[in-house]
């Protein structure tokens, strides 16, 4: 389709382009969501192969499948990777995808910006993976503990890619959360008050602001390090007066809202999921958001309880082993709200619905081995063991990707038109969910038996064996789910059922419109009356406490074929986003090789900056 001629300043139809170019110059929301996903998925598999690498190092004792320092940077890039390329982006995908949606918006406040905040996260990726094409990868662990990467004990590249990789990242992040900020704050339909807000556009937008105030906190600890190794400065070296408990303070005060920017997504996703599938509004919606944004606030009061065995001293000590224990209990409620949900609900066990029912089930354990945390003295035995890894995994895997998965089964026919197989995707979930306890549950007690972390291998005499090989074979048995769930996926494009707008007989704004998305969302944007605004539009209950349906539906597509689609305003798309970020990419990748490269990324970037900011823009008439 032709990119749209303007007349009077509006578009003679929405702006579209199809083929390769139209998805690298695009600035809809939906194609950048579902490029964020698609990218995720691909780092998420690399991130798993690198897990199998290492549980398969430790399936027996005595192994060499790989070397120490192979080893090493296996399990550090493993969660460097999981963690920001794989986890955080696919949640942004999803932002991307249903946020405009359920609001009622046709698209994000500065669409430009969006495309921005995807391509830097792709090339910020690459660099921060940079170091397994050049065999020196980062090794000293994802949380990067000093001294270790000083120059003097991380004498190659690998801190290098890691410093640079982040601080590209941390500009896509901090680009996309203040859209979204600004996106639900401004472009909210006519009617949708906060309080009527679906609960994962509210988990986007607390979500934003953790990413907007963590972000900067990371990238001073990551500016400090690169002087260290750069310029001889001494931030973290001891002999010199610096302090490597500095290091860890910035990280963990970044590192402790960055496990809330992972799981609050989640939340929304599984508080949008089982409603629709217990055919029940939502349990105590206020509660839950109050909860979020309890969560969104203590989540900056914990962070010392990664650091009980440092010396912290007995009050400091005992202040975030209380604060730790409390920010349990906003997240009990949430629980306990989902509980209730399903309680007496018509549940309809599909895909979607079992992700988000197992993802109660094993956050709940994750979080009650994270509670064991807090409690310092039993964190001395358990720091730095298997234990810890136990938690995490559930918190994160059983947690976060649980829910990821949750939303692709329940958005997949809103954005593809076509359903993904129930059948497959069932035999996936169980699959899942049998490999990821079988992976994950010893680990509670070879971790408690004293197993460390990060160890390359172990004596057959330390009573680990059996367990290590169950754990590996677990994680090979999630391996295997997760190509079922590539199949499915892929599939299901071409051969799914086709979905008509509404498949799950939906609650939110998104399922008015038709499957797929059109590219303008709304042809009449609309004016929203109830917190569950589409189901009241189908439904409405009478005296005798029954619901029926709505004579004629209540479909906002009713009354719209006098809307002429054609002149509808939608920017154009743009490849400067593109170019910006390509140069912002080769900027931090020539400080690790050659500062000419430096140079030229600047040079690029001021380009792209430069033709954005002349681009013509296609502006809506005063009568649109």
């Amino acid at each position: 389709m032709a990119t749209g001629t303007q007349s009077g300043g509006i578009l003679a139809r929405p702006t579209s382009i199809d083929g390769v170019w139209g998805w690298i110059t695009t600035v809809d929301a939906k194609r950048i969501g579902m490029m964020y996903i698609t990218t995720s998925i691909l780092f998420f598999l690399w991130g798993g192969i690198q897990a199998l690498i290492v549980r398969t190092q430790l399936s027996h004792p005595g192994a060499e499948f790989v070397s120490p320092d192979t080893y090493n940077s296996m399990f550090t890039m493993h969660a460097l990777t999981m963690i920001f390329l794989a986890i955080m982006p696919m949640s942004v995908g999803f932002f991307n995808l249903v946020v405009p949606l359920q609001i009622g918006a046709r698209d994000v406040a500065f669409p430009r910006m969006n495309a921005l905040s995807y391509w830097v996260y792709l090339f910020g990726g690459i660099l921060l993976s940079m170091g397994w094409l050049v065999g020196e990868a980062a090794s000293a662990g994802w949380f990067a503990y000093a001294p270790l990467t000083e120059s003097a004990y991380a004498a190659n590249r690998g801190m290098d890619f890691y410093v640079l990789g982040l601080l590209v990242l941390g500009t896509s992040s901090m680009a996309g959360a203040f859209n979204f900020i600004v996106t639900i704050i401004n472009l909210r339909a006519p009617g949708m008050s906060f309080f009527k807000l679906p609960v994962f556009v509210w988990m986007t937008f607390l979500t934003s602001i953790l990413l907007v105030t963590a972000f900067p906190v990371i990238t001073v600890a990551l500016i400090e390090l690169m002087f260290d190794r750069y310029l001889g400065a001494n931030f973290f070296i001891a002999s010199q007066g610096g302090d490597p408990l500095l290091w860890q303070h910035l990280f963990w005060v970044f590192g402790h809202p960055e496990v809330y920017i992972l799981i609050l997504p989640a939340m929304g996703i599984v508080s949008e999921v089982l409603p629709t599938f217990a055919r029940k509004p939502l349990f105590g919606y206020s509660v839950i958001i109050f909860s979020g944004i309890v969560i969104g606030v203590m989540g900056w009061m914990v962070w010392s309880h990664h650091m009980f065995t440092v010396g912290l001293g007995t009050v400091a000590v005992g202040v975030f082993t209380v604060t730790t224990m409390l920010i349990a209990v906003p997240t009990g409620v949430k629980v306990f709200s989902w509980m209730a949900t399903l309680w007496k609900g018509s549940i309809a066990l599909t895909t979607a619905n079992l992700y988000s029912i197992g993802f109660i089930a094993l956050f709940v354990i994750g979080g009650l081995s994270g509670v064991s945390h807090a409690m310092s003295s039993s964190d001395f035995q358990q720091h730095e063991t298997y234990y810890v890894i136990a938690h995490i995994h559930y918190v994160l895997f059983g947690g976060s990707i649980m829910a990821l998965f949750s939303g692709l089964y329940y958005w997949y026919p809103k954005f593809t038109g076509r359903m993904m197989d129930e059948r497959y995707g069932k035999v996936q979930f169980w699959m899942l969910f049998a490999g990821m306890n079988i992976c994950f549950g010893p680990m509670h007690w070879v971790g408690m038996d004293g197993m460390p972390r990060r160890i390359y291998t172990y004596a057959s005499n330390m009573g680990w064996d059996f367990w290590n090989m169950i754990s590996t074979i677990g994680a090979f048995i999630l391996g295997f789910s997760i190509l079922l769930l590539l199949h499915n996926l892929v599939r299901s494009l071409k051969k799914g059922e086709i979905a008509d707008g509404d498949p799950w007989d939906g609650r939110t704004l998104e399922w008015s419109i038709p499957s797929p998305a059109p590219h303008y969302n709304f042809a009449r944007i609309p004016t929203v009356t109830d917190r569950d605004d589409w189901w009241a539009r189908k439904y409405a209950t009478g005296d005798d406490g029954i619901t029926r349906p709505v004579p004629q539906g209540g479909a906002y597509g009713h009354g719209e074929e006098d809307v002429d689609v054609h002149s509808i305003h939608l920017p154009d798309p743009s490849y400067w986003p593109l170019v910006t970020a390509i140069g912002m990419a080769l900027m931090g990748g020539g400080f690790a090789f050659h500062l000419a490269i430096t140079v030229v990324g600047a040079l690029i970037m001021t380009v792209g900056i430069y033709g954005w900011a002349f681009e013509p823009v296609n502006e809506p008439s005063d009568d649109h």
